[in-house]
C-alpha cells in the first residue's frame, strides 16, 4: 500500500516531494522517483506489506516500462507462474506483475488482476492508469493550465495544480489513445441476471476462499472488530485460517465508553474467538476536535462517512502503535446483501436488487473511501474480503427473493449471510452475535457521539449561514447545519467546485427521515431507543 503520484508532460515544481509529501501518511517506509526524458514522472511513498527488501516503487519491467502501485495483486504470483513465466522480475512484490502484463498485453490486463489497486504505467512512448473494480483504492487524475495530466492517490497531492479534478472511475483503465475504458463488465450488473437459488454452503466457502487470499503479508496482520455481523465473520474466518498456521490474530474495537453496543459484543467475540484483544476509548471531546483533520485525510464532506470515519481514525492510530501494518475489515457487506434498515422498506425484489447493485457501485464514495482513508491516515491497511471479485459474483447473482429482509417471516437483513454460518456442530459465532440487528457505525461506538456531532456543528452554523447555504455552496448545497459545517471545513482545505464534485452524498431510499443513521428507521427496534436514552444520560458532553 502507499500513495502514488504521477504527472504526464513534466512536473510544475523542481522538488515533486513537495506534492508527495502531502499524503506521506500513506506510505511511511521510503520514497522513490522515476523521471522520463520528457519530464514525465512517476512517484511513490511506500507502506512496505509485500517483500520488505526488493519491492521498491516505481518498479522497471524487463525493457523502459515503469509502474506505481498501490494495493495488492493476491493473484502475482500465479500471472508469475503461467503467462509471465517467460518474463525476468526484479523483486518479489506483488506489484511488478503489472508492468510485465502491459508488456505483454498492452493495456488489455486489467481483469486477469486479482486484487485491489490504482496503478499508473508509462514507457517512452505511452502510459496507462487503472482503478480496482470497485475502487477499493483510491485515485484521482486532473489536468493544469500548461496540459499536463495528473494521477494521485489522494485529491490533496494535487487539487491546488489543476484546474480540472476528478475521482478516477472505478472498473476503468485510460490511455491516451482510448481515453476511459471500461473492463469490469460483471453480469450481476444487469438485474436480470440474479436469478442463482441460495446455496449456503457455496456462500459461505466463497468468503472463506476471499478471507485466505487477504493474508497474503510479510508484516504483521489484525482484524477490525465491532462486534457486528461483518466483522465478527471475518474475524471468526480470519481466525480459524491463522490457527491453521499456528499464528496468534490481534482483533481492535474502538467507542467512546466499555458499555458502548459495539465494545460489549466485540468483547464477547474476540472472546469467543481467542483472539488478542485491544479496546480503544476516545472522548467526544478528542472526536470533535479531530474533525477538521479527519474531514482533510477523508477528502469528503459526507456526513455519513464523516461520523463513521471519525472513531475509524482514532482506532488506526491506536492499530499502528500496536504494531500491526494490516487489518481485514467488513466493508461491502451491507450492500451486497441489502443490510441497511432501509432495505426492509424496499417495494420489490426488482427494487431491491437494484438498490444493491446501485450501492456496490458506488462504495468508492463511501465505505471504501472512508475505510482505505481513515486506516491510510495512519499508515494502516485495510483489506476488504466481502469485496472479492469471486465472492461479488457468487452473492450478487443470488436471486434477491432469498436476500431481501422481511420482518414478518423471522427473515432479518442479511439472512442469508447468517444462515450461511449458522453452524450449532461447530458454531463460528456466539448465536445472539449472528442474529444481532444492524447499528451503523457511529452508532455502535455510542449513541451519543452522533447526537454530539450534531449539537456541535448545529452550534457552529448561523441561522444566517444556513438561510444562503445555496448561494454559497449551489452544487450539493448542504441541508442541515451539519452538512454545512463539513463542507465549510471542506472547502477550507480544498477550495473550488472541482474538488467539491468529487463527493457523492449517501441518502436512504423508502424512509420517511432523510438522515443516514439506521437508528431513525422504522425497524430498527424498541430497545434501541431505550438504550438511546439510557446513553444519553450516561456519555454526552455539554457544547
Amino acid at each position: 500500500m502507499c500513495g502514488i503520484l504521477s504527472i504526464v508532460g513534466g512536473s510544475p515544481v523542481e522538488d515533486i516531494r513537495v506534492l508527495t509529501r502531502r499524503m506521506k501518511h500513506r506510505g511511511p517506509d521510503e520514497f522513490d522517483q522515476h523521471i522520463f526524458p520528457d519530464g514525465s514522472v512517476l512517484a511513490h511513498e511506500r507502506l512496505a506489506i509485500i517483500d520488505l527488501t526488493t519491492g521498491r516503487q516505481p518498479i522497471q519491467g524487463c525493457q523502459d516500462a515503469w509502474v506505481i502501485h498501490n494495493g495488492e495483486i493476491y493473484n502475482h504470483q500465479a500471472l508469475r507462474d503461467t503467462i509471465l513465466k517467460g518474463h525476468t522480475f526484479r523483486s518479489h512484490c506483488d506489484s511488478e506483475v503489472i508492468v510485465h502484463l502491459w508488456e505483454e498485453y498492452g493495456p488489455a490486463f486489467c481483469n486477469l488482476l486479482d486484487g485491489v489497486f490504482a496503478f499508473v504505467v508509462m514507457d517512452r512512448h505511452s502510459f496507462m492508469a487503472a482503478r480496482d473494480p470497485i475502487g477499493v483504492k483510491p485515485l484521482y487524475y486532473g489536468f493544469d493550465e500548461e496540459g499536463r495530466m495528473y494521477f494521485s492517490s489522494e485529491m490533496k497531492a494535487i487539487h491546488d495544480y489543476c484546474y480540472e479534478l476528478k475521482a478516477f472511475p472505478p472498473g476503468y483503465y485510460y490511455t491516451p489513445e482510448t481515453g476511459f475504458v471500461k473492463y469490469f463488465k460483471p453480469e450481476w450488473e444487469d438485474v436480470e441476471m440474479a436469478v442463482e437459488p441460495y446455496d449456503p454452503a457455496k456462500l459461505r466457502n466463497s468468503l472463506i476462499r476471499a478471507v485466505e487470499k487477504r493474508l497474503m503479508s510479510d508484516v504483521p496482520l489484525g482484524v477490525l472488530l465491532s462486534g457486528g455481523l461483518d466483522s465478527s465473520l471475518v474475524a471468526s474466518v480470519t481466525k480459524r485460517l491463522m490457527d491453521e498456521e499456528g499464528k496468534p490474530l490481534h482483533s481492535f474495537s474502538v467507542g467512546i465508553s466499555p458499555d458502548a453496543p459495539d465494545m460489549v459484543a466485540a468483547r464477547e467475540v474476540a472472546e469467543f474467538l481467542g483472539t488478542i484483544h485491544h479496546e480503544v476509548f476516545y472522548t467526544i471531546e478528542e472526536g470533535l476536535a479531530a474533525l477538521p483533520r479527519v474531514i482533510w485525510h477523508l477528502e469528503t464532506y459526507d456526513v455519513t462517512t464523516i461520523r463513521a470515519a471519525t472513531p475509524m481514525y482514532f482506532l488506526s492510530k491506536a492499530i499502528r502503535e500496536a504494531g500491526i501494518k494490516v487489518v481485514l475489515s467488513g466493508e461491502g457487506s451491507d450492500e451486497i446483501f441489502g443490510g441497511y434498515l432501509y432495505f426492509h422498506n424496499a417495494p420489490s425484489d426488482r427494487d431491491f436488487q437494484e438498490e444493491t447493485v446501485r450501492r456496490v457501485l458506488r462504495l468508492s464514495t463511501a465505505d471504501c473511501l472512508r475505510a482505505d482513508k481513515s486506516t491510510m491516515a495512519h499508515g494502516i491497511e485495510a483489506r476488504v474480503p466481502f469485496l472479492d471479485k469471486e465472492f461479488l459474483k457468487t452473492a450478487m447473482l443470488m436471486e434477491p427473493a432469498a436476500k431481501r429482509p422481511d420482518k414478518r417471516h423471522g427473515r432479518p437483513e442479511k439472512y442469508v449471510l447468517r444462515k450461511a454460518f449458522d453452524t450449532p456442530d461447530r458454531p463460528w459465532l456466539p448465536h445472539h452475535i449472528l442474529w444481532r440487528q444492524k447499528e451503523q457505525f457511529g452508532d455502535g461506538v455510542g449513541y451519543s457521539w452522533i447526537d454530539s456531532v450534531v449539537a456541535y456543528t448545529d452550534s457552529q452554523v448561523s441561522d444566517a449561514e444556513m438561510a444562503s447555504a445555496a448561494e454559497r455552496f449551489p452544487y450539493n448545497t448542504p441541508d442541515t447545519k451539519e452538512a454545512y459545517f463539513f463542507r465549510k471545513v471542506f472547502e477550507h482545505h480544498f477550495p473550488g467546485e472541482a474538488a467539491a464534485r468529487t463527493v457523492l452524498k449517501w441518502i436512504p431510499r423508502w424512509q420517511a427521515n432523510t438522515d443516514p443513521s439506521g437508528r431513525v428507521a422504522d425497524q430498527h427496534e424498541k430497545h434501541v431507543d431505550d438504550l438511546l436514552n439510557k446513553n444519553k444520560k450516561k456519555d454526552t458532553v455539554t457544547i
